[in-house]
Protein backbone atom coordinates (compact mmCIF):
# COMPACT_ATOMS: atom_id res chain seq x y z
CA UNK A 1 0.00 0.00 0.00
CA UNK A 2 1.31 3.81 -0.69
CA UNK A 3 0.43 5.76 2.55
CA UNK A 4 0.58 9.63 2.59
CA UNK A 5 1.07 11.29 5.48
CA UNK A 6 -1.39 13.84 6.89
CA UNK A 7 0.81 16.51 9.25
CA UNK A 8 -1.16 15.36 12.42
CA UNK A 9 -0.37 11.73 11.29
CA UNK A 10 3.39 12.28 10.73
CA UNK A 11 4.05 14.71 14.04
CA UNK A 12 2.29 11.67 16.22
CA UNK A 13 4.42 9.06 14.78
CA UNK A 14 7.69 11.23 15.06
CA UNK A 15 6.70 11.70 18.98
CA UNK A 16 5.36 8.29 19.33
CA UNK A 17 2.15 9.55 20.63
CA UNK A 18 -0.39 7.43 21.95
CA UNK A 19 -3.09 9.66 19.67
CA UNK A 20 -1.49 7.78 17.21
CA UNK A 21 -3.83 4.15 16.45
CA UNK A 22 -1.92 0.56 16.97
CA UNK A 23 -3.23 -0.09 13.26
CA UNK A 24 -1.29 3.28 12.00
CA UNK A 25 1.51 2.47 13.46
CA UNK A 26 1.34 -0.80 11.93
CA UNK A 27 0.70 0.15 8.18
CA UNK A 28 3.32 2.84 9.29
CA UNK A 29 6.14 0.50 9.99
CA UNK A 30 5.60 -2.12 7.63
CA UNK A 31 8.03 -2.09 5.40
CA UNK A 32 5.67 -3.80 2.91
CA UNK A 33 3.82 -0.34 2.22
CA UNK A 34 5.46 2.79 0.98
CA UNK A 35 4.86 5.49 3.15
CA UNK A 36 5.32 9.43 1.93
CA UNK A 37 5.38 12.57 3.27
CA UNK A 38 4.31 15.23 1.10
CA UNK A 39 6.24 19.05 1.06
CA UNK A 40 3.19 20.31 1.94
CA UNK A 41 3.67 18.85 5.08
CA UNK A 42 6.98 20.04 5.89
CA UNK A 43 5.52 23.58 4.35
CA UNK A 44 2.78 23.38 6.77
CA UNK A 45 4.96 22.57 10.01
CA UNK A 46 7.30 25.24 9.03
CA UNK A 47 4.72 27.56 9.23
CA UNK A 48 3.01 26.23 12.34
CA UNK A 49 6.62 26.25 13.58
CA UNK A 50 7.57 30.23 12.74
CA UNK A 51 3.73 31.20 14.33
CA UNK A 52 4.49 29.66 17.73
CA UNK A 53 1.80 27.21 16.90
CA UNK A 54 4.64 24.25 16.94
CA UNK A 55 7.27 23.24 18.57
CA UNK A 56 10.09 20.86 16.86
CA UNK A 57 13.06 20.13 17.00
CA UNK A 58 15.80 22.34 14.92
CA UNK A 59 16.88 19.30 12.74
CA UNK A 60 13.16 17.98 12.35
CA UNK A 61 13.54 17.50 8.84
CA UNK A 62 16.58 15.64 9.40
CA UNK A 63 14.40 12.97 11.80
CA UNK A 64 12.18 13.07 9.18
CA UNK A 65 14.70 11.98 6.62
CA UNK A 66 15.86 9.01 8.62
CA UNK A 67 12.55 7.37 8.94
CA UNK A 68 12.54 6.24 5.59
CA UNK A 69 9.28 8.04 4.21
CA UNK A 70 9.37 8.97 0.64
CA UNK A 71 9.02 12.48 -0.07
CA UNK A 72 6.74 14.01 -2.47
CA UNK A 73 6.85 17.58 -4.19
CA UNK A 74 4.50 19.77 -5.36
CA UNK A 75 4.23 19.89 -9.40
CA UNK A 76 2.03 22.79 -11.08
CA UNK A 77 0.06 19.73 -12.20
CA UNK A 78 -1.19 19.22 -8.12
CA UNK A 79 -0.97 22.63 -8.08
CA UNK A 80 -3.75 23.40 -10.86
CA UNK A 81 -5.88 20.14 -9.74
CA UNK A 82 -6.55 21.33 -6.60
CA UNK A 83 -8.61 24.41 -8.10
CA UNK A 84 -10.81 20.48 -9.30
CA UNK A 85 -11.59 20.22 -5.54
CA UNK A 86 -15.55 20.19 -4.16
CA UNK A 87 -15.05 23.43 -1.49
CA UNK A 88 -15.69 20.83 1.43
CA UNK A 89 -12.53 21.40 3.01
CA UNK A 90 -10.77 24.78 2.99
CA UNK A 91 -7.22 23.73 4.38
CA UNK A 92 -5.00 24.75 1.54
CA UNK A 93 -2.58 21.82 3.28
CA UNK A 94 -5.06 19.44 3.11
CA UNK A 95 -6.58 20.50 0.03
CA UNK A 96 -2.85 19.95 -1.80
CA UNK A 97 -2.46 16.14 0.60
CA UNK A 98 -5.95 15.59 -1.15
CA UNK A 99 -4.76 16.09 -4.60
CA UNK A 100 -2.05 14.56 -4.68
CA UNK A 101 -3.96 11.39 -3.14
CA UNK A 102 -6.19 11.18 -6.01
CA UNK A 103 -3.78 12.15 -8.46
CA UNK A 104 -0.80 9.74 -7.71
CA UNK A 105 -2.45 6.89 -5.86
CA UNK A 106 -2.45 7.47 -2.83
CA UNK A 107 -3.88 5.93 0.73
CA UNK A 108 -4.35 9.08 3.37
CA UNK A 109 -3.65 8.45 6.78
CA UNK A 110 -5.58 10.54 8.65
CA UNK A 111 -7.81 11.30 11.50
CA UNK A 112 -9.36 14.17 9.77
CA UNK A 113 -13.19 13.33 9.76
CA UNK A 114 -13.58 15.71 6.34
CA UNK A 115 -11.33 13.66 4.38
CA UNK A 116 -14.10 11.12 3.61
CA UNK A 117 -16.25 13.80 1.67
CA UNK A 118 -13.57 13.33 -1.29
CA UNK A 119 -13.54 10.58 -3.43
CA UNK A 120 -9.85 9.53 -2.11
CA UNK A 121 -8.49 5.76 0.09
CA UNK A 122 -8.15 7.21 3.60
CA UNK A 123 -6.65 4.90 6.50
CA UNK A 124 -8.99 6.84 9.03
CA UNK A 125 -6.87 6.16 12.40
Amino acid sequence: MNLLLDTHVLLWWLADSAKLSAIAREVIADNGNVVIVSAATIWEIRIKQALGKLDIAPNYYEVIAQQGFEMLSISPIHAHAVGDLAAIHRDPFDRMLITQAKLEGLTIVTHDAVFKEYDVPILYV
